[in-house]
């Protein structure tokens, strides 16, 4: 195979990986389509879960936060794609799309800028899950106070529903196998009962207009708690591939990092902490058991901080993708070009390969792909 055929996972091994996930796509639920996850390079037994396909890619960041232009790059879908994978995560912010800092107020301009997200996606074939990262009432990200509280005051929900539904009418008639919406990223302090109504009410307003759409609830606690309290609302839930912080976050400026040594994988007795593959199989234990009930699963994000030594994050990350994959159970990168990526991470410690102009981190990139 020539070099051109290796970098862009074009040939042999991409025929017969897109050949599986079509084989796969037709044993799987409505909204499996696509190149559903059995793209992986490894065959393995399904053991857990079974309601979504295990679809495997990156979150996408050109409308994370109030700054964010919108400006997706057709690339981006194109090497996701062509590498194997067949998922994009959406993280956005809902202050893009108002007018006049009015949460009732849509403004068209920046709706369009979804759509032609979910329109690359389509074109390449890879499915696009939209999520708010910041919705009316609620976010992890600090860059801005929130007028109310999405999980206490009535005109937060109200607006939250409103936004939702604008997407269910915008997407109606597009397949889940290609379009899903993840509610609001990472709920966190937030009591089960409050998370119930809000998810309720909200999977109902997107149900009232397309009932059909695959609808995905973050767990609570940052997306580390599985949440039974949504039982019956026949909705997937998400996880996190974050644990333990002080490897993945380390020396990570938005968390409280002053002090965590230097990682190593697994910890070593002497530093007190103990992670290794033994506490991370317990950590998705609750996951596993939620998708052994019949809940869909995904893991939304994984990845560690590039101020983390290389081989210390592919040592750990081989054996998340291996819990993971055992589970039947997909992931997303965060993120795909930048500073968990596979793409311009700027790590001190990689030796890069050039890409079409960016720094390529192969030996993460393969890594990946192997599951």
């Amino acid at each position: 195979m020539s070099r051109d055929n290796q970098e862009n996972g074009v040939g042999r091994r991409a025929f017969l990986k897109r050949a599986a996930g079509a084989l796969v796509a037709a044993l799987s639920p409505a909204w499996a389509g696509g190149r559903a996850g059995a793209s992986a390079g490894k065959e393995r037994a399904v053991t857990a879960q079974t309601k979504l396909p295990r679809w495997r890619g990156f979150n996408l960041l050109e409308m994370f936060t109030t700054r964010s232009d919108g400006q997706w790059q057709e690339n981006d879908f194109r090497w996701i794609a062509e590498w194997g994978f067949d998922f994009v995560r959406l993280p956005m912010c809902y202050t893009l799309w108002i007018e006049d800092n009015d949460p009732l107020k849509l403004h068209e301009a920046g709706l369009v800028k979804v759509d032609r997200a979910v329109e690359l996606g389509r074109k390449h074939g890879v499915h696009v899950c939209l999520n708010f990262h910041r919705g009316p009432g609620y976010s992890v990200n600090r860059e801005r106070e929130e007028p109310f509280d999405l999980w206490k005051d009535q005109a937060a929900l109200d607006a939250f529903c409103l936004h939702w539904a604008a997407f269910a009418e915008r997407y109606r008639g597009i397949p889940s196998s290609q379009v899903s919406f993840n509610l609001i990223n990472e709920p966190a302090r937030v009591a089960p009962e409050d998370h119930r109504r809000v998810v309720e009410a909200t999977v109902k307003a997107i149900r009232g207009i397309d009932a059909e759409r695959l609808i995905i609830a973050d767990g609570r606690e940052w997306a580390t708690v599985p949440c039974p309290e949504l039982a019956g609302l026949d909705i997937a839930q998400s996880c996190r591939g974050y644990q333990p912080m002080p490897l993945t976050h380390y020396e990570a400026s938005w968390v409280d990092s002053a002090g965590w040594p230097e990682p190593v994988w697994p910890d070593q007795p002497s530093r007190g902490t103990m992670w290794n593959r033994a506490t991370l199989e317990e950590h998705y234990r609750p996951w596993v058991e939620l998708a052994k009930s019949g809940v869909g699963v995904h893991c939304g994000e994984m990845g560690a901080y590039n101020k983390t030594p290389h081989g210390v994050v592919l040592a750990w990350m081989r054996e998340v993708l291996e819990i993971l994959t055992g589970s039947n159970i997909g992931y997303a990168l965060w993120n795909f070009r930048g500073a968990f990526g596979v793409l311009d991470s700027g790590r001190g410690d990689v030796k890069y390969e050039d890409f079409h102009g960016h720094k390529l981190d192969r030996k993460m990139l393969e890594l990946l792909r192997e599951f």
